[in-house]
């Protein structure tokens, strides 16, 4: 079948499974904004994830559309895109996040959906299929977002410990408290911003495949409003496992040092969403608490830890890869 001929209830059945992931994006990325501000106490776990889900859902508010393009166009040709590649790449990163989630593995949602695109592109018309140079910008964000989060995060926290020196722990404690509502609201704009974008642009390419969207590949605004919605909702149900694993496993947590991390992190995801870099929100917050933690002494990171959740990083594009493809040729046999 041609994608063009695509029937209607199969093209609306993937913008479903498409809303799902990214349902699935909010409910596993949860504790990206909000294991901080609920492991220092500052606030409740059913007002940070409602918190969360708001500043999540009017992301769009404050981005361009820079990072939907990236996924829709930069990863993989847009002439290779079909709906049996669009289905492989999502079944590869719903399978992964529900996998990790059920673990308590903080992975990386974004990185999830680009090895399932990747993996189901390949699978459709060989190495030709990857645009190397969005694909290469990518692999080299997983990288840099954590060493960013983490640098920015450290300088913040040994910054305020020689401002607020000659002050009480207690006076110090009280004001982050108020500090830490902001940077939490902060970093859940910028995962709004970039994480839900990645959805867009899957749903954008599918219509654009479908010559649903003209001669020339864009974003429309229903599509915008459908994606941050499915984002927040699944913010709001968060994802407890994973924000016990961020929020205390990792490093004890003081509201001035959830504060640096939150700032921290949220500073390089307004910075790369305005890039239009596919970042990993979880792997940009991971770098920021180590850094912190590390920070006050490197024995306050739990670092065996942190080395199992970075090679969890490192099999989730090859691992995603392998599943969008069995997913893709399963799809060929399904329609």
């Amino acid at each position: 079948m041609e994608a063009a001929t695509l029937a209607l209830p199969i093209l609306i059945g993937l913008i479903g499974v498409a809303l799902l992931f990214d349902f699935l994006n909010g409910l596993h990325d949860a504790a990206n904004s909000i294991a901080t501000v609920v492991s220092t106490r500052v606030l409740s776990p059913r007002t940070a994830v409602a918190m969360a889900a708001f500043f999540n859902f009017i992301a769009f508010l404050f981005f361009g559309l820079h990072v939907a393009t990236t996924i829709g166009t930069g990863i993989v040709g847009a002439g290779v895109v079909d709906p049996h590649v669009i289905f492989g790449a999502l079944m590869g990163a719903i399978v992964w996040n529900v996998f990790t989630w059920w673990l308590g593995i903080p992975s990386s949602s974004s990185h999830a959906l680009i090895g399932g695109l990747v993996g189901a592109g390949v699978a459709k018309a060989g190495l030709d299929a990857v645009v190397v140079s969005g694909l290469a910008k990518t692999a080299a964000a997983i990288v840099v977002s954590p060493v960013v989060g983490f640098l920015l995060a450290s300088v913040m926290i040994v910054a305020v410990s020689w401002i607020f020196r000659r002050s009480t722990p207690f006076a110090v404690d009280r004001l982050f408290r108020h500090i830490q509502i902001g940077s939490a609201a902060l970093y859940s704009l910028g995962h709004g911003g970039n994480d839900a974008q990645k959805t867009m642009g899957i749903i954008a390419v599918l219509l654009y495949s479908q010559g649903l969207l003209g001669e020339t590949f864009h974003v429309p605004f229903w599509v915008v409003i459908t994606c941050q919605a499915a984002m927040g909702l699944g913010t709001l149900f968060g994802g407890w496992r994973i924000v016990k694993t961020m929020g205390s496993k990792l490093t004890d947590l003081k509201p001035v040092q959830g504060s640096c991390a939150e700032t921290g992190g949220a500073i390089t995801l307004f910075v790369a969403t305005w890039l239009g870099v596919p970042v990993s929100t979880t792997h940009t917050i991971t770098g920021a608490i180590i850094g912190v933690g590390a920070a006050r002494r490197t024995s306050a990171v739990r670092w065996g830890l942190a080395q199992g959740i970075v090679m969890a990083w490192v099999i989730t594009l090859p691992a995603t890869a392998v599943v969008g493809a069995l997913f893709y040729e399963l799809s060929l046999a399904l329609w």
